[in-house]
């Protein structure tokens, strides 16, 4: 089996944003008119520091999971990681090959100026070419939160699917996952036949929450996902990475979706310090009256 996983880069959640005072891109050549002048800006992404999207390595140890044979030498699949972004910004891509991906597909293309279904079409036409049997993704994106790039996928190439895979089991022999959701009202459970799109919730990383019928079924793996180990760091390096454009797979780069504007939250206030419990209580009934 084939194994094809997307990873993406995103600003580090844990720095604090720039923003622009004009929109990016096409629009920032023009002066902002209507809606677009009342929000207006960007994010300024010209000094962020890029790190790997956390639900994405989700997705990447998921893959190991069912490819590699806990107790045996022989490996049960191929794990392809595809990215797309520009070819000097793959760093990312090669942390995921340091994991454990077998190899990696990189789109030579601007992420940053790309709508959801463009991405898919690409994503798509890498699969197709690769002759993949499943595609794993990350739930969403924690950037954007988006939620859409797996979906439109499934959709582009008529496959099955399940969303929000807290537990996944492979059965080779009839060529099909099973996948256990989490929902509001319990779980739901899908079995899908191959080939199929699955993306992975936050549960998919803990230490039985993937089976691939060839690791002993008590096996635990540790809880999260790996991370790379001096050799893997050292094997990267030598691992394999084609590199693709949308010309060279046929995709057209179009955007149906316009950024009017982005602008930071507004302050919160500053919060006071009171010296006893009567003071609490008497804010509380008077001001915030949620007493």
């Amino acid at each position: 089996m084939r194994i094809l996983v997307t990873v993406k880069r995103i600003p580090d959640p844990d720095e604090h944003l720039k923003f622009s005072s004009r929109p990016s891109g096409a629009e920032s050549s023009s002066r902002p008119t209507g809606a677009e002048a009342s929000a207006g800006g960007a994010i300024d992404r010209s000094s962020v520091k890029w790190v790997a999207n956390a639900f994405d390595e989700y997705a990447v140890e998921t893959a190991l999971r069912l490819a590699e044979h806990v107790g045996g030498k022989d490996r049960l699949a191929e794990v392809v990681v595809v990215s797309v972004c520009p070819a000097a910004a793959r760093q990312h891509l090669t942390q995921f090959l340091a994991m454990g991906a077998d190899r990696g597909v990189l789109v030579d293309a601007d992420d940053t100026a790309m709508d959801s279904q463009t991405v898919a079409r690409l994503i798509a036409a890498v699969f197709v070419q690769e002759q993949c049997d499943l595609l794993i993704a990350g739930k969403l994106s924690q950037d954007s939160e988006g939620n859409e790039v797996a979906q439109r996928v499934a959709g582009l190439l008529d496959m099955p699917q399940a969303t929000f895979a807290a537990s996944l089991r492979w059965d080779r022999a009839d060529k099909s996952v099973t996948v256990v959701c989490e929902g509001d009202d319990g779980v739901e459970t899908k079995r899908v036949p191959l080939p199929a799109v699955v993306s992975c919730d936050l549960r998919i990383v803990l230490p039985q929450s993937v089976k691939n019928g060839a690791t002993a079924e008590t096996h635990a793996y540790q809880e999260g996902p790996r991370l790379a180990s001096l050799r893997g760091i050292t094997m990267a390096k030598r691992k394999p990475v084609a590199v693709q454009t949308p010309a060279s797979l046929g995709v057209q780069v179009t955007s149906r979706v316009r950024t009017v504007g982005v602008q930071a939250p507004p302050r919160r206030p500053s919060g006071q310090i009171l010296e006893t419990p009567e003071q609490l209580i008497e804010k509380l009934v008077r001001e915030a009256k949620v007493l």
